[in-house]
């Protein structure tokens, strides 16, 4: 049901509602997945790397303070686990990515703890 402003018409946010519904019903996934490639590149040609940067700092700060040291201790032995099967002691000598994501948790629940 449309709620109706003084004048009888539909208000913009009531309308924009209702677009997003029927927008919704007309088109699948692939359609969205297009046209958010599309920004992503529209961004990419407006912005720079300190833009991205920026962006990830504010997401990451966002969900430190929405999560715990268990949640990334959680995620990094799941990329771990994700990872490990393809990634078993490399031979070279560098850290396997279980471990690094384990260290990569371990220094963030860290500097939380120091902040």
């Amino acid at each position: 049901m449309a709620n109706n402003n003084q004048n009888g018409k539909m208000s913009r946010e009531e309308a924009g509602r209702l677009g997003g519904e029927a927008t919704a019903k007309n088109h699948d996934k692939e359609f969205y997945q297009e046209i958010g490639e599309k920004g992503g590149e529209a961004t990419a040609k407006s912005h720079g790397k300190d833009f991205y940067q920026e962006i990830g700092e504010k997401g990451g700060e966002a969900t430190s303070k929405n999560h715990g040291k268990e949640f990334y201790q959680e995620i990094g032995r799941k990329g771990g686990e994700a990872r490990g099967n393809s990634d078993q002691s490399d031979s070279d000598g560098k850290m396997s990515r279980e471990e690094a994501g384990r260290k990569g948790g371990e220094a963030r629940a860290r500097q939380r703890k120091n902040n």
